[in-house]
């Protein structure tokens, strides 16, 4: 019984899909994250991640400013604090992320590094049949033998190529290692840079803090303005060092009047006395801008500088209540001044004055009391009063500004906001008994940046072996050479050569040129 076309049906046999068991997928993983088209991604995303330290406040560079940004945005402040967002640089995605950043590029210059090397000692490869295809390309005749006419050929290659003859006739040479030696020099650079960087972070320190001038300061995290220390740094085993200083000398151009430069800075110099640690002999040191000073454990960095008022307020009886040197902090070129003179300590009600220091103070019709010149020629400050609770719940605040929230202002006797303008050496009663203030003098402070990076040298000379990588890699040229000597019948012999270049080398043919001319004819 014979079937009908209609009643065959043909099944196809399955077509069975390749699975991938465990060891495939992690070959997978790692074929895809040691890639360099992952690397560069993992870089533009890890500069993504960091975005945010730019945008929000950090805690562990100024927690009063963070705490008081989360307390203004009570909505959306806890959420990007539960995301990490005022820690950034602390969190495990952004740990995450540097972390395959370095494994990427390992996993991706490592074997590289390998191939170029097996390449640097092995044989440059053999002539191609067909010279004529390549990028560049000569032929000559001459009437030198195929032995002198190689002889002369491997002459003008001089020692940056490497030559390999063979066979007595054909001829090999490469040159321009240094081009991806420094490619790979530019990517294990910038794995050092990355190290360097996650030591520096993880091991490292630094601080910020106002030294008036006559005043010492003891390297504790508790007399630090700001302070960030890395997660494995425990800030009670601080280097022990200490410092006076002595004396700040700022210059100011005041020889070019009504000119743009009138009143820019020329120069700053702090003099300081040193002790490494307690009992120490004390070492005279000289800091300026971008000259720092060299401790046990740290580089110590002029950053700032400004003025401070030495003032004493006194309560109703003439006991003192208040007396230092209270910062301010410089707001325009000629140093007009703003700050707080806190005084918890005044009775009934504390006390908080603000306003202006103005080192050459003069009182203009459209701004007020202001600075016309950046040094102390003329100085005087323009204050105000208010009285108080100065933390109100005990919270803290920066020492630089009022917080007025439980706080009234203090009225003259005409019943307007009182204005105190104040020269050095002069004493102003307060009202209705609330005491007096005097501004004794003007003293200069420094503003220092005290720092730890174990890593620095790494850093620093990484970033160097990075930069002359890329210069390698973009200037120096990898060429490789052929040339096929083939004897004629007539006598003397014929000379084809050829060349390639890795990238771009509108040059090649022209060099080829010159290397055939040098062979004698």
């Amino acid at each position: 019984m014979t079937q009908t076309p209609e009643a065959i049906t043909t099944k196809p046999d399955p077509v069975t899909q390749p699975t991938l068991g465990p060891l495939g997928w992690v070959r997978w993983a790692w074929r895809n994250l040691t890639s360099m088209r992952t690397a560069l991604q993992l870089l533009l995303l890890l500069a993504v991640a960091a975005l945010p330290g730019s945008i929000w406040p950090q805690r562990s560079i100024n927690a009063t400013r963070t705490a008081d940004y989360i307390a203004a945005h009570p909505t959306m402040g806890p959420v990007l604090d539960k995301l990490g967002a005022f820690e950034v640089y602390a969190t495990p995605w952004f740990s995450a992320i540097y972390l395959l950043l370095l494994v990427s590029l390992l996993g991706c210059v490592l074997p590289r590094t390998r191939i170029h090397l097996r390449h640097v000692r092995g044989r440059p490869p053999r002539v191609p049949a067909h010279l004529s295809r390549l990028a560049a390309y000569s032929s000559r005749e001459v009437d030198a033998d195929p032995a002198a006419a190689v002889a002369d050929l491997r002459a003008a290659l001089g020692r940056r190529y490497r030559v390999d003859v063979r066979d007595g006739h054909t001829l090999a040479a490469e040159t321009g290692f240094a081009k991806e030696s420094g490619n790979l020099l530019f990517h294990l650079a910038l794995i050092g840079i990355i190290v360097g960087v996650a030591i520096g972070h993880v091991f490292g320190w630094k601080g910020d803090v106002i030294v008036p001038v006559g005043s010492s300061f003891s390297n504790t995290a508790i007399n630090y303005d700001t302070i960030s220390p890395g997660p494995r740094v425990d800030t009670a085993e601080l280097p022990p060092f200490s410092l006076t200083v002595d004396r700040f000398d700022a210059v100011f151009e005041d020889r070019v009047r009504g000119d743009a430069q009138f009143g820019q800075p020329r120069d700053f110099t702090a003099y300081l006395r040193t002790v490494a640690e307690p009992g120490a002999a004390e070492k005279a040191q000289v800091l300026k801008v971008n000259h720092p000073i060299e401790m046990d454990g740290a580089t110590i960095f002029l950053l700032g500088n400004g003025y401070a008022a030495n003032v004493t307020v006194k309560d109703s009886r003439g006991e003192v209540v208040y007396k230092g040197a209270t910062v301010f902090l410089p707001r325009d070129n000629n140093y007009t001044s703003s700050g707080a003179i806190k005084v918890p300590g005044a009775q009934p009600q504390e006390l908080g004055f603000f306003g202006n220091l103005l080192p050459t103070a003069v009182i203009t019709k459209d701004q007020g009391p202001i600075s016309v010149f950046p040094d102390a020629r003329e100085p005087a400050m323009a204050l105000g009063l208010y009285e108080g609770e100065l933390n109100p719940g005990g919270a803290s605040g920066s020492v630089y500004t009022l917080n007025t929230k439980e706080m009234t202002v203090v009225d003259d006797a005409n019943g307007k906001p009182l204005r105190i303008w104040i020269t050095p050496g002069e004493t102003v009663q307060l009202p209705d008994g609330r005491g007096s203030i005097t501004f004794e003098s003007v003293v200069r402070w420094a503003g220092l940046s005290i720092r730890h990076d174990p890593a620095k040298d790494l850093t620093l000379w990484s970033s160097l072996l990075a930069l002359a990588g890329l210069l390698a890699s973009l200037l120096v040229r990898r060429r490789r050479v052929f040339a096929r000597v083939t004897p004629l019948a007539a006598g003397g012999s014929r000379v084809e050569m050829g060349a390639l270049s890795k990238g771009d080398d509108p040059g090649l043919q022209e060099h080829l040129d010159r290397l055939a001319a040098r062979i004698a004819p």
